[in-house]
């Protein structure tokens, strides 16, 4: 019989008691992790050594620690204003952080918060590298025997959603089922705040063994800061929206390379004249690249797109708010191959129409406003959104392979990747000394299903550089000490340079494809290598367009879009203020050029130079408008230099 509290501590005085000796906590990644109940049963553990606790889980949120300096004076006031004062960080990633963990508490994870726990031995220590769609497995195995989550409940108070986080505990349940195992304990903490979705992710309330309802104040859910979209972002998400066709599916990643493509997306539909005044800008040639014409379409959507992604995040809310995303599915086989072959008879549109949803998600993670609009959204709009185990969504082989066949029809994949080899693997997830930066979390999931589809095509997005110590490197590499995706899962790669196709390409094809779309300096250096390990002819010589592949030239052809708000720095809204836009446009001028020591001598000795033009706003806001002391002195000069570099 399902038991409802009100206290926190109570709640974990009744699991201790029900599960007298060591715990295996499971805990759902990002916001479905209840992190007020998770604070008091680490809490109680830690301070009684006799209990042993395994926690499993991924995507332990954290807000970003202030830091010192310039960065340090920006991010303190926002993380107070955005996350909220009363933000329950949570206590086992403090501890992770500084290695403390006590020894009869372990923490698993697979899948961390990008790169913040590089320097955790612990955390690295027990990453577990586990596909998203077989960690239900891999549970069965390390014994679970609790699962805590964060839930919402209907206005009725009759039942409970999982809302968030349909990703794995349905998974897990059978898992455990189909092994003979006891059933968890489950226990919920309903959470005002999150948004009721129904359909799948609604079950009764007897569902939980133990439902815990803490008192107010609720504190905010953690929600992800609106990034920039720069001018390599934007020109990654056109070239990607090219490849998108009209009626067919799409899932796409986090971040900034992602809401970048959902902008493209909704420009090629409703101003379908600006957009390909924009993509024959970046490129002339675009409408005629092999893999466009085969595979994409630059047209408005007539049909709509279908969504189905492990996360359901930002850039979907435009999809479905512009009309993009419309296209709906039922799980019906037979109504799905008459809705396909076009046989489907007026009764079944009706039928489509009304049962019909036209997204599917395991776990949702976004801003304030796209919590705030999952929280009021229309009837229809909501029962149009089906949150489904990750088992359904990321694979094909959960059961009903026909029908998820059926449903997606002409599948893009885009996820992102942080390097890729000329031999078209990727790098996604970790460092090649072992580190892991994030997680594999359902990439290869979606890499192989798109192999698996007679139609589908993966799409791994990257940019071409990156700034590592003041020194700028290709993102595009020879080979890495680390992979993610195998080159023989090889497809289509994206860069702000161009659309590289490698999908049953050999490997000298593949060398110069990649090369195609690397930055002009890197382009010798990577062929001269191919060239001595015997992938390419000695006789390959550089095209003159390759050439093309510039920063500058990238700026050159998107500033007039840029300047006329076509391609905008923040196209899905913005958590930062117009004076904080500003800054972080200047803090991000300023790292860039500070990041050796010679970089930082000259930064300074061109600041004590300029006379920089006043912006007391921006001054203000980082607590600069007094100085003390020669290094608040320094801070504001060199503020003043790059506020003024970037407002040309």
């Amino acid at each position: 019989m399902t038991e409802f509290l009100d206290s926190l501590d109570l709640a974990v005085d009744r699991m201790l008691a029900r599960i007298p000796g060591p715990l295996a906590v499971g805990a759902p990644l990002g916001i479905g992790k209840p992190h007020r109940l998770l604070n008091a049963l680490y809490g109680r553990v830690e301070r009684d050594p006799s209990r042993a606790m395994a926690l499993y889980t991924a995507l332990s949120l954290d807000p970003p620690a202030p830091g010192k300096g310039l960065e340090g004076r920006f991010v303190r006031p926002f993380v107070a204003r955005h996350f909220g004062e009363d933000f329950p960080r949570l206590d086992y990633v403090a501890a992770q952080k500084r290695d403390a963990l006590p020894a009869n508490i372990t923490v698993e994870e697979f899948y961390l918060q990008s790169g913040a726990l590089l320097g955790s031995s612990q955390a690295q220590r027990h990453y577990a590298s586990l596909d998203y769609t077989h960690v239900a497995r891999a549970l069965v195995d390390r014994g679970l025997n609790c699962i805590v989550q964060k839930v919402a409940a209907n206005a009725e108070g009759t039942q409970l959603s999982l809302s968030s986080n349909t990703d794995l505990t349905f998974d897990a349940l059978a898992a455990l089922a189909a092994a003979g195992a006891p059933r968890p304990l489950l226990v919920a903490e309903i959470d005002p705040l999150l948004p009721w979705l129904g359909g799948p992710a609604a079950v009764p309330l007897d569902f939980f063994d133990i439902v815990v309802a803490p008192p107010a104040p609720y504190p905010k859910l953690f929600a992800l800061p609106r990034q920039p979209v720069g001018d390599a972002d934007h020109a990654i998400g056109l070239y990607a929206s090219a490849l998108v066709r009209d009626g067919g599916t799409l899932q796409v990643g986090i971040g900034a390379l992602s809401d970048a493509l959902c902008h493209a997306l909704v420009l090629r539909h409703t101003d379908n004249a600006g957009y390909r005044r924009v993509l024959h800008a970046l490129d002339p040639e675009l409408e005629r690249h092999p893999a466009v014409v085969a595979s994409g379409g630059l047209g408005p959507f007539e049909q709509g797109l279908y969504g189905c992604s492990e996360m359901i995040n930002e850039g979907f809310k435009l999809l479905v708010e512009r009309g993009v995303m419309r296209r709906k599915v039922v799980d019906k086989l037979p109504l799905m191959q008459r809705v396909n072959d076009g046989s489907a008879s007026e009764l079944d549109r009706e039928l489509l129409d009304r049962d019909g949803e036209f997204l599917h998600g395991a776990f949702y993670l976004g801003s304030q406003a796209f919590y705030d609009w999952l929280r009021d959204l229309d009837d229809g709009t909501r029962r149009g959104i089906g949150m489904r185990p990750v088992s359904e969504v990321n694979e094909l082989y959960g059961g009903n392979e026909m029908l998820e066949r059926a449903q997606r029809r002409e599948s893009r994949f885009f996820n992102t990747c942080m390097m890729a080899t000329a031999l078209g693997a990727a790098v996604s997830d970790g460092l090649e000394d072992g580190r892991v930066v994030s997680g594999v979390g359902g990439q290869y999931n979606f890499v192989a299903m798109a192999h698996a589809l007679p139609d589908a095509r993966s799409v791994l997005l990257l940019r071409a550089t990156r700034d590592a110590g003041g020194k700028v490197q290709s993102n595009i590499r020879w080979n890495y000490g680390h992979c993610t995706i195998p080159r023989h899962l090889r497809d289509i790669y994206i860069d702000e340079y161009g659309i590289a196709d490698l999908r049953g390409r050999n490997d000298e094809d593949c060398v110069i494809a990649m090369a195609g779309i690397t930055e002009a300096r890197f382009q010798r250096g990577l062929l001269d290598t191919a060239k001595r390990d015997r992938k390419l002819r000695a006789d390959f010589a550089i095209p003159p367009a390759w050439l093309r592949n510039t920063p500058e030239h990238l700026h050159e052809a998107l500033a007039p879009f840029r300047s006329d708000g076509t391609l905008p720095d923040y196209p899905l809204g913005s958590d930062f203020t117009e004076v904080e836009q500003r800054l972080l446009e200047a803090l991000g001028w300023l790292k860039a050029r500070t990041g050796s020591a010679g970089g930082k001598a000259r930064t300074i000795a061109a600041a004590l130079l300029s006379s920089s033009t006043r912006d007391d706003e921006a001054i203000a806001r980082m607590g600069l408008t007094a100085p003390k002391g020669v290094g608040e002195w320094l801070e504001a000069k060199l503020l003043r230099h790059a506020l003024a570099r970037t407002k040309l």
